[in-house]
């Protein structure tokens, strides 16, 4: 009888941890992304992109140099630091004494999976001059296979 309740305990808390230990897949990790300097401003700094629990993303943005007293329009644009598309697909909350932090509406993965850029701008009344831009590279990105060995040369058993 012993053994019997051992087992039915076994099995239940079997039965209520699984679910639990199934879903342990690893959560995604922040992602910073270098902020560099254009047009002389001298603004660097960088942009930390955190996976949320609702599929949102947190979007902070530190940067040095800014002058004093501005505000300057961010954006999350498509395309590269090299070649930005002008129309801002996300926009960010305004960089105001070197900090901004916005809560995007959308999984960290749909801002890899596609080449972005997060970029300043002087200030609204003067959008389209850049100060400062970060390209958004992906922390999951593929990886080159390993190289395969020359024919006829097989790896040495381990």
């Amino acid at each position: 009888m012993h053994r019997t309740l051992l087992a039915l305990a076994a099995i239940a808390f079997a039965l209520v941890l699984a679910p639990a230990l199934a879903d342990q897949s690893p959560a995604p990790t922040s992602l910073t992304v270098p902020i560099q300097a254009q047009n002389s401003s001298g603004q660097t700094g960088v942009a930390v992109l955190t996976p949320m629990t609702d599929n949102k993303t947190k979007v902070d943005v530190s940067v040095s140099g800014e002058p004093s007293g501005a505000s300057e329009p961010a954006h999350v644009h498509l395309g590269t630091c090299n070649k930005l598309n002008v129309a801002p697909k996300y926009p960010l909350n305004p960089v105001v004494n070197g900090k901004s932090s916005t809560v995007l509406d959308l999984p960290i993965s749909q801002l890899e999976t596609t080449p972005m850029a997060i970029n300043l701008h002087q200030s609204a009344a003067n959008i389209g001059t850049y100060v400062a831009c970060g390209n958004i590279v992906s922390v999951t990105a593929p990886t080159s296979p390993a190289p395969a060995s020359p024919p006829g040369m097989a790896p040495s058993p381990g």
